[in-house]
């Protein structure tokens, strides 16, 4: 361990912490970057999801923008792990199953499933704590969704 490892490793690092919409977008977000990449038609269908939502309305452009680059800053910063934990800690229990339907849509829209999209479903299904049976009925209903 070199001497700038000790110093950091003593610095106490400051948790991430998001609101009720960060969160949610966050989660978003990390079902479009499972996989690896952000295209810009990703980038595009998740504004256009969010957007659509209640929680969003009120959202103008610019604070959205301003949002995605704080979350994207993040990820870049402190890694998915970060994000994905500060996310899921901070989503209100009241928005867990549709925040997985949005993810689990969002994974299922390209018609491929990675192992790392698997992951993160089921991750997110255990940690959100969704019934395994409300789970099966929304990935069912995406499926169909996103068939055509």
């Amino acid at each position: 361990m070199g001497l700038f490892d000790r110093i950091a490793g003593s610095r106490k690092k400051a948790s991430t912490t998001l609101g009720p919409a960060e969160a949610f977008a966050a989660i978003a977000l990390i079902a479009v970057a499972s996989d690896g990449y952000i295209t810009d038609s990703e980038a595009q269908a998740l504004s256009t999801i969010l957007g659509r939502m209640q929680l969003f309305r009120s959202y103008p452009g610019d604070v959205m923008r301003k949002m995605f680059d704080k979350l994207l800053s993040i990820m870049q910063r402190e890694g998915l792990d970060a994000l994905f934990n500060a996310a899921t800690t901070a989503l209100p229990h009241d928005l867990t199953e549709t925040a997985f339907a949005v993810a689990t849509d969002i994974v299922l829209a390209d018609g491929e499933v990675t192992d790392e999209e698997e992951k993160l479903l089921n991750d997110l299904c255990r940690i959100l704590e969704v019934p395994e049976e409300t789970a099966i009925k929304i990935i069912d209903v995406m499926l169909i969704k996103n068939k055509g």
